[in-house]
């Protein structure tokens, strides 16, 4: 059959679009590319991120730009992320929070971070260490549930704010031993360790770097870490989960995009960030600060996500734990 005029002119025109289309992609990144996080400059978590978006800058030829966007448990730096345009160049590096926030602040937005962001690939994971004020006659987590069940309700153990991770930790540590100890919640990891010196407290799960300087100065005793493996920092230190089979909390974060990303701007993304992940300089630097660096693709980050969005969910609803108001 003969092709009309404006069919000829269709097929004509087809060969100029799609090449057009596919060299727009293929240019990603064209301008710089920038990273928002929930977390204040100059932190743990900060600096890592900062350290992880350098690396990903040599490989996108690129400027990355961290934006620290703080407030609501993370969900403003998530929600801008979830509603941005999506053509890569406004990412997020989301954390722990997006499993906790749906069942601790459901009002919070985005209301389901499996759905309404896509994962890119896996950062790090940074687990806490279990320490204790030296008055306290334990030295294993074993000798610390048996203490804890000898003295119902007198181990005050601290956290840096409810719902927070090394809280949800303490949560897990109550519910797996059947331990009754009385959580006291701070504005912060800094304020909690100041009492956990002072024994105001006596226990807390904190993170490596904060907890190693009064370890190492014997004003608190390291006794287990959050994590499945030990700590490069504290080698003799044993997990959790050595004494409570499967215990594992642990803070972590991972790269995510707005959902409609199209799919060679996900995997050019992917790629840097695992380029950056298997660098060993920054492995071993980070190590240094108490954070493992771990690469894993779009589909482990959605599992990750997956699996601690139902187990803290059903901890927070099981022990009633509410946001501070």
């Amino acid at each position: 059959m003969p092709l009309t005029r404006r069919a000829a002119l269709g097929t004509a025109m087809l060969p100029c679009v799609l090449p057009r289309a596919a060299r727009a992609q293929d240019a990603y990144p064209s301008r710089p590319v920038t990273l928002v996080t929930g977390y204040a400059p100059g932190g743990l978590t900060d600096l890592t991120t900062r350290a992880i978006a350098e690396r990903m800058q040599r490989e996108l030829g690129q400027p990355v730009v961290v934006d620290n966007r703080v407030g609501a448990a993370t969900a403003i730096a998530a929600t801008a992320v979830a509603g941005a345009r999506p053509d890569g160049y406004l990412l997020l590096m989301g954390a722990s929070s997006l499993a906790i926030n749906p069942a601790l602040q459901p009002n919070l937005t985005p209301r389901d971070p499996r759905t309404e962001l896509v994962p890119v690939g896996f950062a790090y994971r940074s687990a806490f260490v279990l320490h204790v004020h030296p008055s306290l006659p334990v030295r294993t987590v074993a000798e610390l549930v048996t203490w804890a069940k000898a003295n119902p309700g007198r181990l005050n153990f601290g956290s840096s704010g409810t719902g927070a991770v090394n809280h949800l930790a303490l949560e897990l540590l109550r519910t797996r031993a059947g331990i009754d100890v009385t959580h006291v919640p701070y504005r912060g990891g800094v304020p909690a360790l100041i009492d956990l010196r002072q024994n105001r407290i006596q226990a807390m799960f904190q993170a490596a770097l904060e907890a190693i300087p009064a370890i190492r100065e014997g004003a608190t005793r390291a006794i287990a870490v959050s994590g499945t493996d030990r700590l490069a920092l504290l080698p003799e230190v044993p997990p959790v989960a050595e004494t409570l089979p499967g215990f594992d909390a642990v803070f972590w974060q991972g790269l995510f995009a707005p959902v409609g990303t199209p799919a060679p701007v996900i995997a050019r993304l992917s790629a840097a960030l695992r380029a950056a992940t298997d660098d060993p300089a920054l492995r071993a630097r980070m190590a240094e600060q108490g954070v493992a660096i771990e690469t894993g693709d779009a589909e482990y980050l959605r599992r990750v996500l997956a699996e601690e969005t139902e187990m803290w969910g059903r901890l927070i609803r099981e022990a009633g734990i509410r946001a501070e108001t």
